[in-house]
């Protein structure tokens, strides 16, 4: 069975740190991107990063650059993603979903959700004091 679970949420405070973790089971995930989603109650689903694991690409939505970092580690089949400097508005449902494409296509259109096949069941990250 094909399969991503995400791990990590949590309740933290703003300016804190959360580590979001992707695993991929019945299948690898050496050949495929790997975006990671957002969506707060009445918003749409957002892309955040994304990582294409062929080539390593990684691609950030304005929202996250400087503060969030996508990673990958082949030998544990997972995708990481560091979130730093933590803001309320960054309460959400966190998604990671899986898709292969030509890194062209990806680079392109790498925050729209139906490029992505597989999907995990999504962790709760809510930021608050």
């Amino acid at each position: 069975q094909l399969q991503l679970v995400e791990s990590g949420g949590g309740l933290v405070q703003p300016g804190g740190s959360l580590r979001l973790s992707c695993a991929a089971s019945g299948f690898t995930l050496d050949y495929y991107a790997i975006g990671w989603f957002r969506q707060a109650p009445g918003k749409e689903r957002e892309g955040v990063a994304c990582i294409n694991n062929s080539d390593g690409m990684t691609i950030y939505a304005d929202s996250a650059k400087g503060r969030f970092t996508i990673s990958r580690d082949n030998t544990e089949n997972a995708v990481y993603l560091q979130m730093d400097g933590l803001k309320p508005e960054d309460t959400s449902v966190y998604y990671c979903a899986g898709g292969r494409e030509s890194s062209t296509t990806i680079r392109a259109i790498w925050d729209r959700p139906f490029l992505y096949k597989y999907w995990g069941q999504g962790t709760q990250v809510t930021v608050s004091s």
